[in-house]
Order: C-alpha cells, then structure tokens, then sequence
C-alpha cells in the first residue's frame, strides 16, 4: 500500500463532485458494529457498478471516450468483487440475495426520459454515488480496527474518488459545463435530503 493510500481524507474533497452533506457518525458506528453486514452489502455493490459500466456502454457507444472508459471500469469493479468475496470467504461469510438499496432506488427516480436528458443524469447519478461511496469508505478506513481492512477501504476510497471524477467529466462532455453542473448541483441537494430521510442501515449506502 503506497503511502497516498495511507494518507486519504474522505472529506476532503477531492474530485469535482461536492457531496452537500456528510455522512452522520452514527452511520461510521452503526457499519463497524455491524461490519459482516457490511461487508455482503458492499459485495453487492460493487456488483452493481460493474454492471451498471456495462449498461451504459451499451447504451451509450457514440459518447468518445465512453466505451474504453466502461470495459476498463467494468474490470475494475469486477476485481473488486472478487476480493470483498475472498474476504467473506475468509470470514465465513456468504453472499445474500440482493434486496434492494433504497439510496440508489431514489437517485434512479431522479433520472428523465428523454434521451439526452437520460444520458445526462444517468452519468451523474453514477458520479454522485461514486462520491457517496468514496467518503464511506474512507470513513470504515478511518474507524475500522483491523490495520488489513483500514488500507484496503483507503485504497477503494481512492478508486471511488476517480471514478466519481469520471463519470463527472463524461457529463460535461455528453451535454457541456453549464447544463452538467446546473444538473448536479440541484441533483448534490437532491441527495443530501434522500440520504437525511433514509434510515440507517448496515450497508455501505
């Protein structure tokens, strides 16, 4: 683990997506009481991503760049999959049946019809969740007791801060600066009031 890994500061803000709220304490204590918990939701998720880079290149080939964006993030995700499995494994853990994550349920009603539209806020949904995730996981790098497990979250957190800046720069590009950041920074409000009205849960959202 290189010493920048080490280093990360999950508020600190470090991409172009400015989460309008932070994560509550009780969430950070909550997930490290209940880390097994955790730990298939976070499988889950990064499922999840690896489909949802596969989707959009599917649906979205024409935008330059975005198809070698997704194949590589896709793999990414998909490696991280295989090592939060190993770490179930080696906890005696076992991956569940997918039930749903009510924060990604809301982000996705937030998203239009119309094609350009669709294309726009889907990026940016993926770029708010990646930002979402990326303070989550530093926050378990930050609180988790086990050295292993702090540097492993420290090292994805730094993963999530870099696709967050990604899907970022392909909503510029999709639909220019001025319509991208109009769209996230009433999108970032959006967010912070779905995550105050969510209940916690043992689950990295």
């Amino acid at each position: 683990m290189g010493a920048a890994a080490a280093d990360f500061r999950p508020l600190s803000g470090l991409g172009p997506v400015r989460l309008a709220s932070r994560t509550s304490p009780a969430w950070t204590a909550l997930a490290v009481e209940r880390f097994p918990e955790v730990l298939v939701d976070h499988a889950h998720c990064e499922k999840k991503a690896a489909a949802n880079a596969l989707s959009l290149l599917q649906a979205y080939p024409e935008l330059d760049g975005l198809p070698a964006h997704m194949a590589r993030l896709a793999r990414e995700e998909a490696a991280h999959l295989a090592r939060v499995l190993r770490m179930m494994e080696e906890r005696g853990l076992r991956l569940t049946k997918d039930e749903g994550d009510p924060y990604a349920q809301g982000l996705q009603k937030l998203i239009r019809k119309p094609y350009e539209q669709r294309r726009l806020d889907r990026l940016l949904v993926a770029a708010v969740i990646e930002a979402r995730s990326c303070e989550r996981l530093g926050l378990l790098a930050e609180a988790l007791p086990d050295p292993g497990l702090r540097r492993f979250y420290a090292e994805l957190a730094q993963s999530e801060d870099g696709h967050q800046a990604l899907f970022h720069r392909l909503a510029v590009q999709a639909s220019g600066e001025a319509e991208a950041e109009a769209r996230l920074g009433w999108m970032l409000q959006e967010e912070a009031a779905l995550v105050a009205a969510l209940p916690l849960r043992a689950a990295v959202h």
